[in-house]
């Protein structure tokens, strides 16, 4: 790929992220009014509410809070949660840990088996292992990913109680070390699996379209007459061309997963940046909903960058 194509990319990236800081501060003060919702908390004396509002400079012009706002966005200062007085940066970066746990582990488990199935559907297209590939990942891929982890519960966690129905460890366990790694990973595997069979189905069915269109391409056809095996053809041929496409949908599909784990999370009590969300809802704590809101936003710009610049170098005639 040149290098003004990726520079082009880069800026693109670049021009979304500032769009994405000024939407940011006025989407949150369209939806609510936080000098009102902090006079309606019963713990703040009228004393403590002008107080609060003069520290976090409330009582100004939204100009004036707009450019403040950007100044300690670009110093990485978030503000302060309402609910806690914590700073935002701080209890994001508490909870993005546990949410890259099941991101990250589940979207790796996905990109590995749900292309493998996908390949398998896709060159047996028309038998009955294609069917039954392909119907089981059209109705894995139609259910919500809450309803799924519900049945997951009932089935791992109730009807064959093997596995914790949540949480992301044994409560008052004073374990360290090995053993509390154990006990995260423990209550972690069904979470992850939620995640994984959510992401198994899509890459499984675009992986199966992939291969079909692949193996009609002329270059597939030569393949065959010149004597290929089977297997050589679609190792040499048919697999490296159809995952062209089910690489970018991973890469687009990982920064949206980290906001789409809220009902996740919230099925499983997992303390991750969905938990969190629901709280901040709850509690109309803005300055952590913004936090939230940007950070999730970076992230599918930041993956979108990096997967358009892999597609690039996976086939150089984007780069063009």
């Amino acid at each position: 790929m040149r290098a003004r194509s990726v520079a082009l990319r880069v800026l693109s990236a670049a021009v979304t992220l500032v769009f994405v800081l000024v939407f940011n501060f006025f989407l949150f003060r369209a939806v609510g009014d936080p000098k009102k919702d902090l006079a309606r908390n019963p713990h703040l004396t009228l004393e403590g509410q002008q107080a609060v509002i003069h520290q976090r400079g409330l009582d100004q012009s939204l100009w004036v809070q707009f450019v403040r706002y950007l100044t300690q966005t670009v110093r990485g200062d978030l503000g302060s949660s309402f609910a806690n007085g914590e700073p935002v940066s701080h209890v994001l970066w508490q909870a993005l840990p546990n949410t890259l746990i099941l991101v990250g582990i589940g979207t790796v488990l996905a990109s590995i088996i749900g292309p493998w199935i996908g390949m398998i559907a896709g060159w047996h297209r028309g038998r009955a292992r294609d069917h039954l590939l392909t119907q089981g990942s059209v109705v894995l891929y139609s259910m919500p990913e809450f309803w799924l982890g519900m049945l997951l519960i009932s089935l791992f966690a109730v009807a064959w109680p093997i596995l914790p129905t949540g949480l992301q460890a044994t409560p008052g366990s004073t374990a360290t070390g090995f053993d509390h790694l154990w006990d995260v990973g423990y209550h972690a595997v069904l979470p992850i699996l939620t995640v994984t069979l959510s992401l198994l189905a899509q890459y499984t069915v675009n992986m199966r379209s992939a291969v079909i269109d692949v193996l009609h391409e002329d270059y597939i056809l030569t393949a065959r007459a010149i004597g290929l095996a089977p297997l050589q053809v679609r190792r040499r041929h048919v697999v490296p061309n159809a995952l062209l496409p089910v690489v970018t949908v991973i890469g687009l599909q990982f920064g949206l997963v980290l906001g789409g784990v809220i009902t996740i999370e919230a099925v499983f009590s997992w303390p991750g940046l969905g938990q969190l969300t629901l709280q901040a809802i709850d509690s109309k704590d803005y300055p952590v909903l913004q936090g939230l809101f940007l950070l999730t936003s970076l992230m599918v710009i930041v993956f979108n960058l990096l997967t358009d610049l892999l597609y690039g170098r996976l086939d150089p005639r984007i780069g063009d």
